[in-house]
């Protein structure tokens, strides 16, 4: 019986929830998938409709209608969740080819640059005199120096980033 149901319905459910998804904001499917789960749970609680076919129809206009509800209210993040993307492994493995990259490219920079883009990027985080003295440079002479190591590095990155 419950077999046979199913099998006159369908088409007709297909049909329907095409029509109504569109002015819902719900897919097709997820509409068919919502009112065969009121169908399985009307049939278990009290037997199938006396009338399939207008049942159906007014199951797939309510389906519809607390869609629309639902969509008013829902609203979609603006960016991942705070920390999501922290832990995506996808992203991990990318952040990490590009640190990789950025790593590669100020070990091939020409003389005291890797020395100096090695100091900037460290974790220890050093201010401007202690780069300087740890590179025994002056102070005033290291913001010169790292806009000429940066131009460097950019040269070096432009065709990797342009080759992806």
């Amino acid at each position: 019986m419950t077999h046979d149901l199913v099998t006159s319905l369908s088409p007709l459910l297909t049909a329907e929830a095409a029509a109504e998804a569109h002015a819902s904001g719900a897919e097709p499917g997820d509409l068919e998938q919502a009112v065969w789960l009121r169908l399985l749970e009307r049939l278990e609680a009290d037997g199938p409709p006396s009338d399939p076919h207008r049942w159906l129809r007014r199951a797939v206009r309510t389906e519809a209608r607390r869609t629309r509800r639902a969509t008013r209210h829902e609203r979609p993040y603006e960016t991942e969740p705070a920390g999501a993307a922290e832990h995506d492994p996808e992203q991990l493995a990318l952040a990490a080819a590009r640190h990789r990259a950025l790593r590669d490219a100020v070990r091939r920079l020409p003389g005291r640059c890797p020395r100096l883009m090695e100091a900037l990027l460290s974790r220890r985080d050093l201010t401007y005199r202690e780069i300087a003295g740890e590179l025994g440079i002056s102070q005033g002479s290291l913001g010169p120096e790292r806009s000429r190591c940066l131009g460097c590095l950019r040269r070096l990155l432009t065709p990797e980033v342009a080759a992806r």
